[in-house]
């Protein structure tokens, strides 16, 4: 047994036990593969030119900083046994919207539609993923933390690789003159068949976890401030999540705010990688549209197996060497392999560096939870782990409203350069992430 905070007692978990428990990640990053993959093509389809593609994609940023931190101090006063408890009842509402959604995606009839769906289904995905990360953080040991978040880190890739895959084969399959030949202002049919399973993966797998996973009672304490909370006027409910969000920022350990300097860079260059992979295969390869959109999913698809190869392999690594060291080398990985794709004008050749870009994604998705589920207190952890996204989605957003500008006028709208400026940014976040060391990672509980 671990004691944490007060009573609450966390008992060793078998491996099983925590793959279960991660097992709703799988049709969550089925959903977010799909956003970095195929949503970007479908606003090509329907009408979009390359510049517009930041700015239509900041849907994501802008719900992930206000949904997220939000969810996050409200599932941290909640308790619902009916519905699963603190956490569950908020990643699975996620996905019956996000489920909903990815069904309707391939129907849209124009730009405008798109990406008011787009808007929603990041909605759906954010309140399933913040309370996803504290639930892990809830049930597991301290010494167990680095297995839970790697082993959300393994199905991070399956997830996305499986969204992936589904594009190119679908493609090959179903493809026929519609996968060789853009008709413009027209959804391809063979792209369809990927959302839907995307849909139905969503609440498969949430259901999957809700029901192996029972969530750990509040203590007594803890419920009678939950209980106390629920007393107040409705009014004064709704502020306090922004009062808590506030006065937490305020508080925030000096280690966290090391890792927002990592983040500013590390997810500006991801947005720009998911975004412009299309665009840069129709310059280096010649290819249309489906092509180049197909040719993004092998990408994506060999990242993310590698990812899934990699991802516990870096548990025994964290410990020996230590996340900091880990995650920067990580980094520098995946800059060297945003560094070298524009040069290589083979389509298999291409994804030898996304085997370096798919170690970093493994070491991006796992390592900063661990550290940082570390050193915040318990009764906080969903406000926190939503403060940790507000620090992926600010410089997401700031690539939305920054970089179409900057691609045009900057870049001279050539796709190559605004890979090769990603994998700049990627460098500098490695520089930054060796300035997260232990002494910074102040214990904010014992």
């Amino acid at each position: 047994m671990n004691k944490i905070l007060g009573s609450i007692s966390k008992p060793k978990l078998s491996f099983w036990q925590i793959f279960n428990m991660n097992v709703g990640f799988l049709g969550i990053q089925f959903s977010f593969g799909l956003q970095q993959t195929a949503i970007n093509p479908i606003f090509l389809f329907l009408g979009a030119s390359d510049d517009m593609l930041p700015i239509l994609n900041i849907a994501g940023p802008i719900t992930g900083l206000v949904i997220q931190p939000i969810i996050g101090a409200i599932s941290d006063k909640t308790w619902i046994p009916k519905w699963g408890g603190r956490r569950k009842p908020f990643f699975l509402i996620g996905a019956l919207i996000g489920s909903l959604c990815l069904f309707a995606f391939p129907y849209s009839p124009a730009l405008w539609f798109a990406v008011g769906l787009l808007w929603i289904l990041d909605v759906g995905n954010n309140m399933a993923m913040e309370p996803y990360r504290a639930f892990v953080g809830d049930k597991l040991p301290a010494k167990q933390l680095s297995l839970g978040y790697q082993m959300q880190s393994l199905f991070v890739g399956a997830g996305i690789v499986l969204a992936n895959a589904s594009i190119f084969l679908f493609q090959d399959w179903f493809g026929g003159i519609d996968g060789a030949i853009d008709a413009a202002g027209t959804i391809p049919k063979w792209l369809y068949y990927s959302f839907f399973i995307g849909a139905i993966l969503s609440v498969v797998t949430i259901l999957w976890s809700v029901l192996k996973t029972p969530e750990i009672p509040p203590t007594e304490e803890e419920l009678a401030e939950i209980n106390e909370h629920r007393a107040l006027p409705f009014s004064q409910r709704v502020k306090i999540p922004f009062v808590e969000i506030a006065s937490t920022i305020k508080e925030m350990p000096r280690f966290m705010w090391r890792v927002a300097g990592v983040y500013l860079f590390q997810w500006y260059a991801l947005f720009i990688y998911w975004q412009f992979t299309v665009p840069l295969f129709r310059t280096t390869m010649n290819f249309n549209t489906s092509q180049a959109a197909a040719q993004a999913a092998k990408m994506s698809t060999t990242y993310n197996i590698t990812t899934i190869v990699v991802a516990l392999a870096l548990v025994p690594l964290t410990l020996k060497f230590g996340g900091r060291k880990v995650y920067a080398l990580s980094l520098f990985g995946s800059a060297i392999a945003l560094l070298t794709i524009p040069y290589i004008t083979d389509p298999l050749l291409v994804l030898l560096p996304m085997i370096l870009f798919g170690i970093g994604w493994a070491a991006m998705m796992g390592i900063p939870y661990t550290m940082v589920s570390k050193i915040v207190p318990q009764k906080k952890r969903g406000i926190y782990m939503g403060i940790l996204n507000m620090m992926i989605v600010i410089p997401m957003g700031i690539q939305t409203v920054t970089f179409g500008p900057i691609y045009k006028y900057l870049l001279g709208g050539n796709a190559i350069n605004a890979i090769l400026f990603g994998g700049v940014f990627f460098g500098i976040a490695a520089i930054l992430a060796l300035r997260l060391k232990p002494k910074h990672a102040e214990r904010v509980y014992e």
